[in-house]
């Protein structure tokens, strides 16, 4: 059959507006995907649930729909997406009467089924992450439009390419190559320069929205329109496969795809092919994300100014000791900003930020706001703060865990209003770890210059729940020889203080020429716990790069 183009117009909720009417006019599309949910995203949707049981869904995929609904149906391009979150039926008759308005025939379906808040008592939303035959489903029944809940983020392709090819659950293979080209495209402009390594190798100031030319064995070209911004090589896609991963097992409902088996060759400018992927059958469990609310929480910062900097940060410590008594969690991170003799004031100042959780708002609020403001006048010679701490906001708790696939009730609800049951998959494996791979040669000895790591290799990070990945990868060959063996977990926890009291586990991806880094516990309960400083280890790669080790003259 022929090739399925599929493209990507978000990777996030609040993702660039006009993205739909740039990928839907730029060049050939069959389907044109979104992804607008992440585990931040869920709780603010239940959130926003609990003072209207109609929300729960991703209101801006509506406005954009609505500029573009007419350009979809001209161009005969079908539209899938996990806009729904929380309320995907309600998004979909949303959708409904927006076209009805417009006057344009559009047949919208929807998946449910992943809801199992109820099962949980005290969560805000808990959802299992599905997969893509139930978009397969509606698709194949004729829908124009499918709006799903909470499925994994590959599932917006494997759903369109299973009913295209008419793949079946056990096309293992096939399968995972969907699952390659899923995870590459679900973070949109991340796979065209976006937040990338070496984002001085092109144009990168706006990038456009990737897509893949996905062929019936699985294999795909991941790509962009002509003349969109950014770039697509080798090394935005090996950054991209690494984000959010783990080891060479990446497992997801339809399958367990093998990303010890991806190979990625230049296949032309802005083109890169991705082939030999080989599948597994899924484990027989679904992850489930419970998102609750944990309490409230307040920071404050202090900036403290000129000399003395510590003596200052101890002072205010002290005088704010008698009111954080009672709170929960306290904690205190100084932020040496300041610089001696320095030009202007703010390159004088360090910060000091004060951050407080309690189980209690009234504990966080007045308890905190009234101590730091009172101190006004009464401590450190140039006291003040960047803003003045308000009452306690909530925080969210995020958690996962597991249920047998064949407890959920997968269901297709197809735009005649026909539900269509979703079986689980026939066959399942369990996970297991995958044996070390061979290393390469190391290199052999040579003269070393003290430099930064980034010198040459790339890095990517990002969170899963508490841990954090950190996702390194070589560009050359000689590189990898010598990162593979250099940069082992203990060499890890050394250059990321942050990590010596934590687990840090290791993958080797030798295909890709890639390392990468399970932090284990780092961001505490998750993002919307805001644990710390970059609560979702979005830069964590970046300060690794950053970190000097001895490396081989040869490799600069």
């Amino acid at each position: 059959m022929t090739t399925l183009r599929i493209g990507n117009a978000s990777g996030f909720y609040g993702d660039r507006f006009d993205a739909m009417r740039e990928m839907l006019t730029g060049g050939e599309l069959d389907v044109l995907t979104g992804d607008y949910l992440a585990e931040l995203t869920m709780l603010i949707l239940g959130r926003d649930r609990l003072k209207d049981p109609a929300a729960g869904y991703a209101r801006t995929f509506l406005r954009q729909l609505e500029d573009c609904l007419g350009l979809a149906n001209e161009r005969g391009v079908r539209i899938v997406t996990n806009a729904g979150g929380l309320n995907p039926a309600g998004l979909a008759d949303a959708v409904r009467r927006s076209a009805g308005r417009l006057g344009i025939p559009v047949r919208v379906a929807h998946v449910s089924g992943d809801d199992l808040t109820t099962a949980h008592p005290g969560s805000l939303a808990a959802h299992a992450y599905l997969g893509g035959f139930g978009i397969a489903e509606c698709l194949r029944a004729g829908a124009d439009v499918v709006v799903t809940g909470r499925v994994t983020d590959a599932a917006l392709v494997t759903g369109p390419a299973a009913a295209h090819f008419g793949w079946t659950p056990r096309d293992h293979d096939r399968l995972a190559g969907a699952v390659v080209a899923g995870h590459v495209l679900e973070c949109g402009a991340q796979a065209t320069g976006g937040n990338y390594a070496f984002f001085r190798d092109g144009d990168v100031r706006r990038p456009g929205f990737p897509l893949a030319e996905l062929h019936e064995d699985g294999s795909c070209v991941i790509t962009k329109h002509p003349g969109t911004g950014g770039f697509v090589d080798v090394g935005t896609v090996t950054a991209q496969l690494l984000y959010e991963t783990a080891g060479a097992r990446y497992a997801g409902p339809d399958v367990t795809a093998r990303l010890d088996t991806v190979r990625l060759t230049q296949d032309g400018p802005d083109r890169v092919r991705i082939e030999g992927v080989r599948g597994e059958a899924p484990p027989p469990t679904l992850k489930v994300g419970l998102n609750r609310l944990g309490g409230f929480r307040n920071e404050v910062v202090f900036v403290l100014t000129g000399l003395d900097v510590d003596a200052k940060a101890a002072l205010v410590r002290d005088q704010m000791e008698p009111a954080l008594g009672k709170v929960a969690d306290v904690r205190w991170e100084p932020v040496r900003t300041d610089r001696p003799d320095a030009g202007t004031e703010e390159t004088a100042s360090a910060l000091l930020r004060l951050v407080v959780r309690d189980p209690d708002q009234e504990t966080v609020g007045r308890a905190l706001s009234g101590a730091a403001v009172e101190l006004a006048l009464a401590s450190y010679p140039g006291f003040h703060v960047l803003a003045p701490p308000e009452k306690g906001s909530p925080y969210g708790v995020f958690e996962e865990v597991y249920v047998p696939q064949v407890g959920v009730d997968h269901v297709a609800v197809l735009h005649d209003g026909d539900r269509v049951p979703v079986p689980p998959p026939h066959d399942t494996l369990v996970l297991d770890d995958v044996p070390e791979p061979a290393l390469p040669e190391p290199l052999p000895p040579g003269p070393v210059t003290r430099a930064p790591l980034g010198l040459v290799a790339g890095a990517r990070s990002g969170d899963k729940g508490g841990n954090a990945n950190v996702g390194v990868w070589a560009r050359t060959d000689d590189a990898w020889r010598w990162l593979a063996h250099e940069l082992t977990a203990d060499r890890f926890r050394e250059l990321i203080p942050e990590s010596r009291e934590l687990t840090v586990v290791r993958h080797a991806l030798p295909n890709l020429r890639a390392l990468n880094f399970v932090v284990e516990g780092i961001l505490g309960a998750g993002v919307a716990a805001q644990h710390r400083f970059d609560p979702q280890a979005k830069a964590l790669g970046e300060w690794l790069r950053s970190r000097h080790l001895d490396l081989p003259e040869a490799l600069l």
